[in-house]
């Protein structure tokens, strides 16, 4: 029976452990979307993890949502990227980057007045989004046209051409948390006519497109994928999370990617732990599972073949050696949530580290 601390092979990827590191938007990149060398501490910090998972970072310079996330669009971005990588793999560490659009999820005036695009026309219901004007509600998008498709596969294509020059181990789509890709993956919020809406065969060809694009660049060993078929964030909801979990599944293990993220909203939910439970049956490469596990909760499922890896959210943000404190017993640090994404290294960088 497999533990925690037991080593994973994952596509082309070779984990240290199965202790892995989810995405988690801290926004310290600034104005600029560069990673800098704040970044390059935080994440290098971590590299005790099995796999680093990066935060949510854009595809596109017009594609912000949280005002100071990473970008990998251009050369800056790129070079930014690459300081923390090499940081990363100094310390042993293994780093993929999260490949990610919001959608109708971004706002005009974090974009230098591009309106936001979606599967959609209908904004996001409930909610607001603070940009540097203040809080707004979240504007009506524009319904991307059946021939503006190609080019935002193109730009998770060319992220993932930059990913590699900048030393990632790999890519993940995001296509959970109610952002682009899942806008046209649930039928809560795509309402297509086209080839692109309608049959879910229809609703996950955007993307089953950008993966394979990333495959291409980069070999499907190097590139996973995330989905969230139950979480409602963002006004996102679908009528059969079932059957989309199946359908994904059988999908992206027909193109042997590395491995499959299920994010759940919590893991204790039966109906969550019947859709691991579709993903086991569908998906032959790795599975790993994301949504409230604590140590305890995460050793019961590996040991029970239902997941190869366990995704540890808020554990990680306080606490960059998790691996070590798991693995002694140690008691984890609190989440300081009124620094989550203030500037600078309060709450970001300076959580204490146990002794010697």
């Amino acid at each position: 029976m497999p533990t925690l601390f037991d080593p994973l092979v994952a596509g082309e990827l070779k984990l240290a452990n199965r202790i892995v590191m989810a995405p988690l938007t801290r926004a310290r990149a600034g104005r600029s979307h560069i990673p800098n060398e704040l970044m390059v501490e935080y994440y290098s910090q971590r590299a005790s993890a099995g796999l680093i998972l990066t935060e949510a970072t854009m595809v596109a310079a017009d594609a912000c949502a949280f005002t100071g996330e990473g970008g990998l669009y251009d050369e800056a971005t790129c070079a930014g990227w690459q300081r923390v990588t090499e940081a990363v793999h100094a310390r042993a560490g293994k780093i993929i980057v999260q490949l990610w659009h919001p959608g109708r999820a971004a706002h005009s005036s974090l974009n230098e007045g591009v309106q936001p695009v979606s599967s959609t026309d209908r904004a996001i219901r409930d909610g607001t989004i603070t940009t540097p004007t203040g809080t707004h509600a979240y504007e009506t998008p524009r319904r991307l046209a059946r021939d503006e498709i190609s080019g935002i596969v193109a730009m998770f294509r060319h992220a993932a051409t930059l990913a590699g020059r900048a030393g990632f181990d790999g890519v993940q789509l995001h296509g959970a948390h109610g952002y682009l890709l899942d806008q046209f993956l649930r039928d809560g919020c795509n309402d297509r006519d086209d080839d692109y809406g309608g049959p879910l065969g229809n609703r996950a060809r955007l993307l089953l497109e950008a993966t394979d694009a990333a495959i291409e660049v980069l070999g499907a060993g190097r590139v996973a994928v995330r989905i969230s078929p139950r979480v409602p964030f963002n006004d996102m909801l679908d009528s059969d999370p079932d059957a989309l979990v199946a359908h994904v599944a059988d999908e992206l293990s027909r193109r042997r990617i590395a491995f499959l993220e299920l994010r759940h909203g919590d893991c204790r939910d039966p109906a969550e732990q019947r859709l691991a439970q579709i993903a086991r049956r569908h998906f032959d490469g790795a599975l790993f599972v994301n949504g409230g596990f604590d140590q305890a909760i995460g050793e019961a499922t590996l040991a029970g073949g239902h997941a190869d890896a366990i995704v540890y959210g808020k554990a990680y943000i306080a606490n960059p050696d998790l691996v070590e404190r798991f693995r002694s017993g140690a008691a984890l640090n609190a989440v300081d949530f009124s620094r989550l994404y203030t500037p600078g290294p309060a709450g970001y960088t300076d959580y204490p580290p146990l002794p010697g």
